[in-house]
C-alpha cells in the first residue's frame, strides 16, 4: 500500500528516471518509522519493472518479486543474525553479485537497511564499489543516522530525504493497512513512526508503555528498586521500553525548549510531566546514553547492568 507522504520523492526519482539521468546510489536519509525501506523497494520496482512507460506498474511480474523481496536481480544486506553490524564479508559478497549480468538483461539493485550499521571496514569496502560501479546497477542506501557514515561514501550518493509523516497521514495509513485500533496511543509511544507502529500488537504495546512510564516517573523521583526494574525491562519488549525511555526523555526535554521560545527536533510522543531538578545538559546527557544502549543493544553486553545505570543516572542527577 503507497504511503501518501511519499508521493513527492517517488515523483522526483520517477522524473530522473524517466528523463535518463537516474544515479547508481542513492541514500534514502529517514526519520524512524517513516517508511525508507518501503520507498528503497520501489526505487527497485522502478528499475526492474518490465513495463517501461508505466514503471513501477506494481502488477508485472518483476514488480511483485521485487515487493515480495524475491527477485534475482534484487540483494537484500542488513546486519545477519545475533549480529549489530553489516560486515565487509557481505558487501564483497554484494560487489560481486552486482558485477555479474543481471539474470533478465536489465538492472541489477541492492539495497542495504539500515546502512548505518556498515563497520568501518565494510563502508570502506561499498566505497570501492561506488567510485567505480558496475554498469546498470542501483545500490540504495537507507538510513536514520547517516552521520554514522564515512563522508566519502556520502559524497558519491544522492541523499533523498523521508520526513516523518504527520500524524493525520499516519493514522490515515495505520487505519487502512491494518484496520481500526488505538493507533493514537500506539503513536503517543513510538511518535509518527507508522510503518515500524504497524508491526507492532497496539494493545501490548500501549499497556508496556503505561507500565514503563511508571517505572520511568518512579525513578526520576528516587523511587522503585532500579535492579528489579531493570530486570523486568529485560524480560519482556526490552526494546520496546527504550524507546518509550527516549520519547519519554525527548518530550521533556521539548518542556525545557519551547518556553523559551526555541524549537526542538527531537520526536517524541506526548508524556507530559514535571522535569525535575534535572538540566537540560543531564537531559540530553541521559538521551545520548539510551540511544546509545538502544544502538548497541544486541552486542554481548550486561543489558539490564546498563538499564539499572540509566535509571540511577536519572535519579542521581534529580538528587544532584
Amino acid at each position: 500500500m503507497t504511503l501518501e507522504w511519499l508521493q513527492g520523492q517517488m515523483r522526483r526519482l520517477r522524473g530522473a528516471w524517466e528523463a535518463g539521468r537516474f544515479p547508481h546510489a542513492v541514500l534514502i536519509h529517514e526519520a524512524p518509522g517513516a517508511g525508507g525501506e518501503w520507498l528503497a523497494l520501489w526505487a527497485a520496482q522502478l528499475v526492474l519493472c518490465t513495463q517501461p512507460t508505466q514503471a513501477p506498474c506494481g502488477q508485472c511480474p518483476a514488480c511483485r518479486h521485487v515487493a515480495r523481496r524475491q527477485h534475482p536481480d534484487l540483494a537484500l544486506l542488513g546486519p545477519l543474525e545475533e549480529a549489530t553490524q553489516i560486515r565487509i564479508e557481505q558487501v564483497r559478497e554484494l560487489s560481486a553479485d552486482l558485477a555479474l549480468t543481471a539474470h533478465q538483461g536489465g538492472y541489477k539493485v541492492g539495497i542495504l537497511s539500515p546502512a548505518d550499521s556498515l563497520n568501518r571496514f565494510a563502508a570502506n569496502a561499498l566505497l570501492k564499489t561506488l567510485e567505480e560501479p558496475p554498469p546498470r546497477t542501483l545500490l540504495v542506501l537507507v538510513a536514520t543516522q547517516p552521520s554514522r557514515l564515512p563522508a566519502t561514501l556520502l559524497s558519491r550518493c544522492q541523499r533523498v530525504r523521508v520526513q516523518a509523516p504527520t500524524r493525520e497521514q499516519a493514522l490515515e495509513w495505520l487505519r487502512a493497512s491494518r484496520g481500526e485500533a488505538d493507533w493514537e496511543a500506539v503513536l503517543a509511544v513510538l511518535g509518527e513512526a507508522p510503518v515500524l507502529a504497524a508491526q507492532a500488537d497496539p494493545a501490548v504495546l500501549v499497556e508496556t508503555a503505561i507500565e514503563t512510564r511508571r517505572d520511568l516517573a518512579q525513578a526520576g523521583a528516587g523511587e522503585g528498586d532500579p535492579v528489579a526494574v531493570a530486570e523486568r525491562w529485560v524480560r519482556s519488549e526490552p526494546k520496546l521500553r527504550l524507546a518509550c525511555f527516549e520519547n519519554w526523555l525527548t518530550e521533556r526535554i521539548r518542556q525545557r525548549l519551547l518556553p523559551a521560545g526555541h524549537s526542538s527536533e527531537v520526536r517524541a510522543g506526548a508524556h507530559p510531566g514535571d522535569p525535575g531538578r534535572l538540566s537540560i545538559r543531564d537531559w540530553f546527557d541521559l538521551l545520548d546514553a539510551v540511544r546509545e544502549l538502544k544502538s548497541s543493544f544486541d552486542a554481548p553486553i550486561n543489558r539490564s547492568m546498563a538499564i539499572e545505570t540509566l535509571l540511577r543516572r536519572m535519579a542521581m542527577n534529580r538528587a544532584a
